[in-house]
């Protein structure tokens, strides 16, 4: 990662934060204080590690005005308007993914409601008792479509294209499929900030991918999705969702590195136990950043959230898996029963953590 760029990224996000947390009408501030004074601490870091020329701090400043104009005009303008055609399409496809989940025969009665929330982010369905177990056990993560979510569509999708090769045509073809279907699933289900970031991330690897002699980081990745999130969608940066989002990926990025080396790679053979540490190790990660932000705005912290993640975070992935075969394969088969075992299995784990 080339350090011009982190510290433009920074210092253009810095100046959407700092105009986001400017003072409104009655005194109400958009976004938390202690996310600008976050990214400030960042920012400042970067410049103490990497002592600026004269023309780097000037570029600095330009890109901190710039991030401050685009958040401001943002604000005074109306957001784009979306072609009706491509809305109907999108509330068509969402109504047809709701209603195949439903004409599934699941016999657990929390089995659709959740796969509704999993993949199609309708949460209505759920009853107040698995939302309110979830959210105790420090779940709720789960049920919010995220980059997890997408990660695993993407993930299924690009096994899926594997047959067809790897000519460099394919290939071109492959990635843009690919990019062009999560691009439509984030649209279709209400493109929350956190699902837009995962996209991102999606057409990013997509197009590096493609420029074999260009380095690719995490840390890199991140910084373009958000220079480009806030620079099309400044005002998402109050979303929640967003910044916890980016936090979680940060954590992941800058944490995970360092706790993943303290239990190295064995010499030859798999080792258990060391799938078990880097699953903790990216749990840890991710809630180093995000549980103060968690704490300051909704007053809560979960205790368990190691054991969460360890144990339910699988699982989910499992479901979905079995969802998704299920959706395409049919109720002929045993995949319905599964799905039902595994939706039944992770309610009742949450409840438990839920109880400790």
């Amino acid at each position: 990662m080339k350090r011009g760029f982190a510290l433009l990224s920074l210092a253009f996000a810095l100046g959407v934060a700092g105009a986001a947390g400017a003072p409104l009408q009655g005194g109400a501030y958009a976004v938390p204080a202690l996310t600008a004074a976050a990214l400030a601490a960042l920012a400042l870091l970067f410049l103490l590690v990497c002592p600026a020329s004269r023309e780097g701090l000037i570029g600095f400043l330009l890109f901190f005005a710039l991030g401050v104009m685009v958040y401001s005009t943002s604000a005074l303008t109306a957001p784009m308007a979306v072609s009706p055609g491509w809305g109907r399409a999108a509330r068509g496809a969402l109504r047809a993914l709701v209603a195949r989940i439903e004409a599934l025969p699941f016999a657990g009665a929390h089995t659709a409601p959740l796969l509704r929330a999993l993949l199609a982010g309708d949460r209505a369905a759920l009853t107040p008792g698995v939302t309110a177990a979830f959210r105790a056990a420090g779940a709720s993560h789960l049920l919010a479509l995220s980059g997890l979510h997408l990660g695993i569509l993407y993930l299924v999708f690009s096994r899926l294209f594997s047959v067809l090769g790897n000519r460099p045509g394919v290939c071109i073809v492959r990635s843009v499929v690919l990019v062009l279907l999560c691009v439509f699933y984030t649209w279709m289900t209400g493109g929350s900030p956190s699902l837009v970031r995962a996209c991102l991330f999606v057409l990013i690897g997509e197009t590096v991918r493609h420029f074999p002699g260009r380095r690719r980081s995490l840390t890199t990745v991140l910084l373009a999705a958000l220079t480009l999130q806030l620079l099309f969608s400044p005002l998402s940066i109050r979303s929640v969702g967003f910044q916890l989002s980016y936090l979680a990926m940060a954590g992941i990025a800058l944490v995970y590195p360092l706790l993943k080396d303290w239990y190295p790679a064995p010499q030859g053979g798999k080792n258990p136990f060391r799938w078990v540490w880097n699953s903790a190790a990216l749990s840890v990660s991710c809630q180093v950043f995000t549980a103060p932000l968690v704490a300051l705005r909704f007053g809560t912290f979960a205790p368990y959230f190691l054991l969460t993640n360890l144990l339910a975070l699988p699982l989910t992935e499992l479901l979905i898996l079995s969802a998704l075969a299920t959706l395409l394969l049919g109720p002929s088969t045993f995949l319905p029963a599964l799905t039902d075992r595994l939706a039944s299995l992770l309610v009742r784990l949450l409840e438990i953590i839920s109880t400790m």
